[in-house]
């Protein structure tokens, strides 16, 4: 299990299957040459999922969020891409993130704010214990 997945499965809690906490960890992972989280909230704003993202970094309520916006936002090659490195279908890959991308980025984002770097570093260390 690498470290994504660590942090993604503590993230996710005891319930969530290795195999959606090793799908979403290959989701965070592509979005690490791309800034990151703040890489990931961008491709949602850019989509016009700006609502949604912002509500999982905000303090309110998660709004949830559909496999076919999440599709949208990754597109159908990137879709595929992380369908085949988890070996399940693209309908199991959007379905699982639309579950748990909401919680991951909530969790990820204390007091309603994208951390810089140095802070998601220590978030993240203090998730592993």
């Amino acid at each position: 299990m690498g470290f994504i997945d660590q942090i993604v499965g503590k993230v996710l809690g005891g319930g969530q299957g290795g195999a959606q906490s090793a799908l979403v960890g290959s989701v965070v992972s592509s979005f690490a040459s791309q800034g990151g989280l703040t890489g990931l909230v961008k491709a949602f704003t850019d989509k016009g999922l700006g609502d949604v993202v912002s509500s999982w970094v905000g303090t309110g309520a998660n709004l949830p969020i559909s496999p076919q916006q999440i599709q949208q936002v990754l597109g159908t090659q990137r879709i595929q891409q992380l369908a085949q490195q988890n070996g399940v279908s693209p309908e199991a890959v959007t379905s699982a993130l639309s579950q748990a991308l909401p919680g991951l980025v909530d969790k990820l984002t204390p007091g309603g704010k994208l951390p810089d770097a140095s802070s998601l570093q220590g978030l993240l260390k203090g998730l592993l214990g």
